[in-house]
């Protein structure tokens, strides 16, 4: 059985960790927990790297690589196109075949990788000729993708969806895109406003970009609009991000150096917020865009002491966090249930807010949180935008983690404060850090996997 049909439920890939272990048990660890960590890649830079990289004329290094399920089927993807890539450890060369894919036709299997499903089909729909049948996990299926398809159709993309439309999965019939002006909402996800400013400069004319409304995360463009810039190609944008221009232009190969995960740095600095340890983080700090470091700020707020560095972060928890806060997640929507999980120890209740799209991520994780905390004792009450959660002491309890790499890390870090959890599923961290759980081992959290 190939690689694709093995992964078609779940988007496990072969550099997946814990690889047919059943469930985790995460023990209270009884004493604050000291440490150094060095996080993996950025699962977010990772991927547009890679693409880029492939999209570019010219050879490219990337160093930092994130081996994940990710970017797994997105190298997966990439060789199936007909792209040269060799990978040595967590570096990678690859040589760009200037959006002229040597495969004529391919089936790609993109897993459960959200960026890859939002930034794949522009760089396809832009080469001059092909045939590409793209799939993804289940998972990934019911996640939406129409809009981005939509915008794409107006620059002369063309795509058959085969089951839902605007949904995967779907074949795109290359032919180049043509340029003029669209109109998106930023409002479910920034990822759609990223796919097409990586797809924009490979337009045969200009393409002006109207972001009717918000954009629910505002940096992650600003990230991409970094990576494109370091490959050569510009976009000129207003102040407020809701009007860009750009010109027609192409990526060029270069070395890059891929920074640390910010949204996997908070479950380690969550432990040593609500253990009373001390947790250094040696691989990024405050020289980065990546919104969810901002997560320090927040633990601050809560107690701890915050040391920050350009390059590095080191947090120490308090006797007791505080509570009694209401913080909008929204810039950091991904460190919400890292938050979630540290507000039953806290000293007031805590609400967090602003975070409706996530229920539209891996799982619906304002739902599932909920559920999580009401099931292990805590008072919650879930609301439209976020939750509320009260201070209590979570008892024991077996939890889904609903294939859910969030949920499952969140509440590893609640387990070793609580009297502990059982996580069923707990490979699904193999999504962002398939090291979680050795990880926190090392930091002496108890960890049984079964």
């Amino acid at each position: 059985m190939s690689d694709t049909a093995l992964a078609d439920a779940d988007g496990r890939s072969p550099w997946a960790g814990l690889q047919g272990v059943r469930f985790a048990e995460v023990r209270p660890i009884g004493r604050p927990v000291s440490g150094t960590v060095t996080v993996p890649g950025s699962k977010s830079f990772t991927n547009r790297a890679l693409l880029l990289a492939a999209s570019a004329k010219g050879s490219s290094t990337l160093s930092g690589l994130l081996r994940s399920d990710d970017s797994y089927w997105c190298i997966d993807a990439l060789k199936r196109l007909g792209i040269g890539i060799e990978i040595d450890g967590t570096t990678v060369r690859i040589e760009g075949c200037d959006v002229r894919w040597p495969a004529a036709e391919a089936e790609l299997f993109i897993g459960s990788a959200g960026t890859i499903g939002r930034f794949l089909p522009g760089v396809l729909a832009a080469a001059p000729s092909g045939r590409y049948r793209v799939r993804a996990s289940r998972q990934l299926e019911k996640r939406p993708v129409a809009p981005l398809m939509e915008a794409l159709a107006t620059l002369g993309a063309k795509a058959v969806h085969h089951d839902q439309p605007g949904g995967y999965p779907m074949t795109i019939a290359a032919g180049g895109l043509h340029g003029g002006r669209i109109s998106m909402s930023g409002k479910v996800s920034s990822q759609f406003i990223s796919g097409m400013l990586i797809a924009a400069p490979l337009a045969s004319s200009a393409v002006a970009l109207d972001v009717v409304d918000d954009i629910v995360q505002s940096d992650y463009v600003r990230m991409t609009l970094d990576a494109m810039a370091a490959f050569g190609a510009g976009a000129r944008h207003d102040a407020g991000l809701s009007h860009f221009d750009i010109e027609p232009q192409r990526y060029q190969g270069r070395s890059y150096a891929i920074e640390a995960d910010a949204s996997t740095t908070t479950y380690f600095v969550a432990l040593a917020a609500v253990t009373g340890g001390r947790v250094v983080v040696d691989n990024i700090g405050t020289d980065t865009r990546q919104p969810d470091l901002r997560f320090i700020d927040v633990l601050e707020r809560m107690g701890c002491t915050v040391e920050r560095h350009a390059d590095r972060v080191a947090v120490a928890g308090p006797q007791r966090l505080r509570g009694n806060l209401t913080v909008d997640m929204k810039p950091m929507s991904d460190a919400t249930l890292t938050l979630a999980a540290l507000a039953p120890f806290a000293d007031g209740p805590i609400a967090m807010t602003g975070v409706a799209h996530i229920r539209k991520h891996e799982s619906d994780r304002i739902a599932v949180m909920a559920e999580a905390l009401a099931k292990l004792g805590i008072g919650v009450e879930e609301r439209a935008d976020g939750l509320v959660v009260s201070p209590g002491a979570p008892r024991y309890a077996e939890l889904d983690t609903h294939d859910d790499h969030r949920v499952a890390m969140s509440l590893a870090v609640l387990g070793a404060k609580a009297e502990g959890v059982r996580l069923s599923d707990p490979g699904c961290v193999s999504k962002t850090c398939p090291v979680f759980f050795q990880e926190i081992g090392a930091l002496g959290v108890p960890v049984s996997l079964v």
